[in-house]
């Protein structure tokens, strides 16, 4: 297991978990398969030396998952649909890949009342240009259009990440860059420090990090 993953600092996926125990909401599909497959796609672009295309494995937390060789060829097909797009190829070349960026003076604004978490915060990247101060993440969707692929960042709390990313690396600029599982179709939602889907996101993580704060984080020492 990557050692970032047992950090104690909160991260966005911390809060993913958190609002679930709070707000639960029916789970469709099979949501293993999906983050298994998601992070075989992340792996063949970013971590290549992670994947194994002999047994069909690929390292870290899904090392036993059951990949089906239909699953490599089409993580193998989106790869390609990824790199003949001219800003993905330039964003990947210019990146650094899978990139940690972690604060422990991270104040965080609700309703004019600002707080801390004490164990800080973190997150990790799939790309980070910081000569760009830019970065960027890569996700499979079942989406066909990119209407689709907006609705379905909305759904999973996409631009709410992104922000949360941002801010603590102190990014002014971000790519959220789908790749359908469907016709393999490229999208890409840019998003600017200061912009509507910031500021939405931005919102978000504010709202969530503060029930966290008020119910979790005070006793977690």
């Amino acid at each position: 297991m990557d050692p970032y993953y047992s950090r104690r600092e909160v991260s966005h996926s911390t809060l993913s978990e958190f609002e679930q125990l709070l707000y639960p909401r029916p789970q469709f599909g099979d949501k293993e398969r999906a983050f298994a497959f998601g992070t075989l796609l992340d792996f063949m672009i970013t971590e290549i030396h992670k994947v194994d295309f002999y047994n069909l494995t690929v390292e870290g937390q899904y090392a036993h998952f059951p990949f089906t060789q239909a699953d490599f060829d089409l993580a193998k097909e989106m790869k390609k649909a990824y790199m003949k797009d001219p800003f993905c190829k330039m964003i990947s070349d210019a990146a650094d890949f899978q990139s940690i960026s972690i604060s422990h003076d991270f104040p965080i604004v609700h309703n004019e009342f600002e707080f801390q978490l004490s164990t800080g915060v973190r997150c990790k990247w799939d790309l980070l240009v910081r000569s760009w101060n830019m970065g960027g993440d890569i996700k499979s969707t079942m989406a066909k259009t990119q209407k689709e692929f907006e609705q379905a960042c909305d759904h999973f709390n996409y631009f709410r990440s992104r922000a949360w990313y941002m801010d603590i690396e102190g990014t002014s600029k971000d790519m959220l860059i789908g790749i359908s599982k469907v016709n393999q179709k490229v999208f890409k939602i840019p998003i600017n420090r200061g912009d509507k889907l910031y500021n939405y996101g931005k919102s978000q993580y504010q709202d969530i990090a503060f029930k966290y704060w008020l119910y979790v984080d005070g006793f977690s020492a």
